[in-house]
């Protein structure tokens, strides 16, 4: 990862809201971002779950695991007032998922 984070930080923004069915997120829209987690994806060839093989969206989560009408509520209340707007990427993180709740491994912060 450090020497991914030693370029800049992808350019990045926030694109809309987006209902999940049982959450809401914001969608970010970055080629840059895309990009870059190809070439990660390429590295972890062969050890990718299914899920990790899937698309990329990339997302911010706000609610995840919430009954669908209010989670309908929330993004309807978001959209009332947004506008897309520039996001900063300060870095990249990977966690551990051991079954339980998720442990940071690293972080590193783009430098360039």
């Amino acid at each position: 990862m450090k020497q991914i984070c030693a370029g800049p930080a992808p350019r990045a923004r926030l694109g809309d809201v987006l209902l999940f069915g049982l959450g809401v997120a914001y969608r970010i829209d970055s080629p840059d971002l895309a990009t870059l987690r190809g070439e990660l994806a390429d590295a972890f060839t062969g050890l990718l779950t299914p899920q990790d093989q899937a698309g990329f969206r990339p997302h911010l989560t706000v609610q995840n695991k919430e009954e669908p009408r209010v989670a309908r509520a929330l993004a309807d209340r978001l959209r009332a007032d947004f506008h897309p707007r520039p996001i900063a990427i300060a870095g990249l993180a990977a966690w551990h998922y051991r079954g339980g709740p998720w442990e940071l491994a690293s972080e590193t912060r783009f430098r360039g």
